[in-house]
């Protein structure tokens, strides 16, 4: 990568020396460290959280190819949906973005069966969402027990695994047992996220989001529980800051491309151009949050510990 920053851990973080001047990073980058695709918005889950709860069609196999020609210059790509894995092509859309760029899958591994085998040594990691055990998974998100199934056939396929949680004011209680499972699947990573008011969150009751000073204690908690436990997972906190405001650029199927999250905007969408159009510079050279982007990635304006004991 360039600007001083490069991928680690085979894509699934960057590496930045600590001397690294964001806005000077921010100037020399051409291109986004990392973009979301959405290769579909259906979902066999109905979260609490969830902000995509507007549909559209699916885009083909040659957009998404149109759509990957015009990423040229980002290293990864998250393809992502609604449930990725939900279409019966995901192999080949795997196959579309592999060897372009370092690819990762954000999933609920429900429908891990019907792919695992064709994507694994493809994709850098699958991120599985899971809050923590049984009871909190189903109140937050829904059948853990597919979930987990899905979870094994990944490893049996060798593909290496992260997870991310949503942290409501009631599941703190459970952030310790959620990265004690991650220790023992051995995770990678256990990524910490507080909910946005977007979709099904604006049902969410007010007490159910901490604030990010509440945050930082959680975070603090976590860290002296991992250095008792040694639980190997890095671990990542993310609260929304000024700092990290439209750090996410995602592109939905229909091309779209937006900044997320960004505060004032309606939906928390900020539109930058459409993906199917135009190459990712001139989408770059246009989107105003390029420090807050970089600065996120290299963990600067996030709670980072990094994978170890």
């Amino acid at each position: 990568m360039s600007g001083g920053v490069a991928y680690a851990f085979n894509g699934q973080h960057f590496a930045a020396p600590a001397e690294l001047d964001i806005t000077a990073a921010a100037n020399t980058l051409t291109a986004p460290l990392s973009v979301i695709v959405q290769v579909t918005k259906r979902c066999d889950f109905d979260c609490t959280f969830c902000s995509e709860t507007l549909q559209l069609p699916d885009p083909t196999l040659d957009q998404l190819d149109t759509i990957r020609q015009n990423l040229t210059g980002t290293g990864r790509v998250f393809l992502s949906g609604g449930e990725p894995l939900m279409r019966k092509d995901f192999g080949e859309v795997v196959d579309i973005f592999h060897g372009h760029h370092i690819v990762a899958v954000p999933t609920n591994a429900t429908h891990a069966a019907d792919h695992a085998r064709n994507i694994a040594g493809k994709i850098a990691y699958a991120n599985v969402g899971l809050e923590g055990p049984r009871a909190a998974f189903r109140r937050v998100r829904g059948d853990y027990d597919r979930t987990m199934t899905g979870v094994r056939v990944l490893q049996e396929a060798g593909i290496p695994l992260a997870l991310s949680a949503v942290v409501y004011r009631s599941t703190l209680s459970v952030l310790p047992y959620t990265v004690q499972i991650g220790d023992v699947l051995d995770a990678t990573k256990v990524k910490l996220i507080l909910p946005l008011r977007k979709g099904n969150a604006l049902n969410l009751a007010d007490h159910e989001f901490i604030t990010t000073g509440e945050a930082d204690a959680v975070f603090a908690r976590l860290r002296d529980l991992r250095t008792q436990m040694q639980w190997s997972p890095a671990l990542r906190l993310t609260a929304w800051t000024p700092q990290n405001e439209g750090h996410m650029i995602v592109v939905e199927p229909n091309g779209v491309a937006r900044a997320w999250p960004v505060y004032d905007a309606p939906d928390l969408w900020e539109p930058l151009g459409n993906a199917l159009e135009e190459p990712i510079a001139d989408i770059w050279a246009r989107y105003r949050f390029k420090e807050n982007h970089v600065s996120k990635y290299v963990g600067r304006s996030i709670h980072a510990l990094a994978q170890g004991v």
